[in-house]
């Protein structure tokens, strides 16, 4: 894609648009820390709850209707089942599929040795270093759209980077669509709070991609949340009776904090959440089998004093190893972690927590990652340094990933060791010039420099350095190429249905 000419020195900062390889493709082994007891004691207890004590499936009595007519126990709008049925179910749905983008190049392959990084999804409020706190709007909404699609280590555009509430809450998921649609090429995902905005999601993505390749394609995912403890509700059935049925994406992610939706033990809270999480699965292979499931897992430790989530704790990182291990074992893609934390600003705490949590989501295997950017204050805030902090170190991890140690016959360098004399140095051996341009991962935002050097460039904190870097990306932001016939479509359907469409600002 053309870019505009600017000086030499922003061409060392601004950046390009993402690279052709769209996700990471793993080489680095999953951690894996159970045992084989452990494992199998803890897919007991997911058993027990499947068998036993059963979920609820609330509001929907189509829901209710499916399990029946599946042969399910349906005791009120409790449903139970035979683990081996349930787990049969869930083998139904790939381990692996791909989610085609708008442009092919950037379409993203979930699950197996695969990695996508997303951003923060859902905040209701921005921050920037100099805008301050404030509730996100369609502008910041778009802004951080493109951010997104700019920046090369985030692979997929998510959703609800902000919410726009200067939109009413009835009609800002066309808004959102569209920008996603016509601002990135990215792949994307869909609206499920209420069934009709599902389904207009569907139905925008048919104008993109077309009937055609729908039907054997998954070109939108919905994000949906259980309401643990053990509670299903219709905004989750609905969806799936939506997405599902027209073999789109699913992704079921289980909200526990240990201690208040889920028990305070982390192991009981995971096999929990992996039960919640198999019983949708197993619904969604219900509606139709091989529709493309992804298995989620949000447990977050809390203070039990003030009952405020916290984050990059030692029990939800363990409960990422752990759902990694056990979402293998059932043969289901997982999203799982984020650069997560409790703090409001882009401080140390901030640094401290988001890194344990990502490098655990790293290790696990997370296959699709939402929160990998952005995310402060629990997941109240979008921070636009934030989103710029955290994508800067995901390019580190991704290097660990798909890369792993080299040694091969160039990365053991035996030529190297004949040029330079001992005691010598191989700052200017032919080796270092093959390699010195990839041998390191150089985040743009670090400061490396000599502190003379740093002074005499405004002494730049790393929030001040990302606010510039934001700022310049956009600046030099080009639309992606889109076919106008397709674009004027979109823009037709979403005028008619916002006609269509009262106001509600809640």
């Amino acid at each position: 894609m053309a870019r505009r000419a600017r000086s030499s020195r922003s061409r060392d900062t601004a950046p390009s648009v993402s690279p052709a390889s769209p996700h990471i493709r793993r080489t680095l082994p999953f951690f894996d820390p159970l045992d084989e007891e452990q494992l199998a004691r803890l897919e007991g207890q997911v058993d027990w709850i499947m068998q036993e004590v059963g979920i609820a499936f609330r509001d929907d009595p189509e829901a209710l209707r499916i399990w029946k007519e599946a042969g399910a126990k349906v005791d009120g709008d409790i449903v139970r089942a035979p683990s081996d049925w349930i787990r049969n179910l869930c083998a139904k749905a790939p381990r692996e599929f791909t989610q085609l983008a708008r442009n092919p190049a950037r379409s993203v392959s979930i699950g197996g040795q695969n990695q996508v990084f997303a951003p923060i999804y859902g905040a209701p409020f921005v921050r920037d270093l100099e805008g301050g706190r404030r509730y996100g709007d369609m502008e910041s909404f778009e802004k951080l759209v493109k951010l997104t699609y700019m920046h090369p280590n985030l692979h997929h555009g998510g959703f609800v980077i902000c919410e726009p509430c200067d939109v009413p809450v009835s009609k800002r998921h066309f808004d959102m669509l569209y920008a996603h649609m016509t601002l990135s090429d990215k792949p994307h995902l869909g609206a499920i709070t209420e069934m009709s905005r599902a389904q207009d999601s569907v139905d925008m993505a048919e104008i993109i991609f077309g009937e055609d390749v729908m039907d054997e394609n998954c070109v939108i995912m919905g994000n949906v949340n259980t309401n643990s403890p053990l509670l299903v509700d219709k905004v989750v059935t609905e969806a799936i009776r939506v997405y599902s049925s027209r073999g789109q994406g699913i992704i079921v992610v289980p909200f526990i904090l240990s201690g208040a939706m889920g028990p305070v033990s982390t192991a009981a809270s995971v096999a929990q959440a992996m039960a919640e999480a198999m019983m949708v699965c197993a619904f969604s292979q219900i509606v139709r089998p091989g529709a493309p499931f992804v298995l989620g897992n949000f447990l977050s430790s809390m203070s039990l004093k003030s009952g405020a989530p916290t984050f990059g704790m030692p029990e939800p990182v363990m409960s990422n190893y752990a759902i990694g291990q056990l979402a293998r074992r059932a043969g289901l893609p997982l999203r799982c972690g984020g650069s997560l934390t409790a703090s409001k600003i882009e401080d140390a705490q901030a640094a401290y927590e988001s890194a344990d949590s990502m490098h655990s989501t790293m290790l696990a295997g997370a296959n699709y990652v939402l929160h990998s950017a952005g995310w402060l204050e629990g997941g109240l805030c979008t921070g636009f340094e934030k989103l710029i902090m955290d994508a800067d170190r995901l390019g580190g991890y991704q290097k660990v990933l798909d890369q792993g140690l080299d040694v091969s016959d160039e990365a053991l360098a035996r030529d190297a060791y004949g040029e330079v004399d001992p005691g010598g140095h191989f700052l200017g051996s032919a080796h270092t010039m093959r390699n010195y341009q990839i041998a390191f991962y150089e985040p743009k935002l670090s400061d490396s420099e000599n502190v003379e050097s740093w002074e005499e460039g405004g002494s730049k904190d790393m929030r001040r350095r990302a606010y510039e870097r934001w700022n310049e990306m956009l600046n030099h932001y080009e639309a992606p190429a889109i076919d106008e016939a397709k674009k004027e479509e979109l823009a037709a359907y979403v005028a008619k249905r916002k006609e269509e469409i009262p106001d509600a600002w809640y």
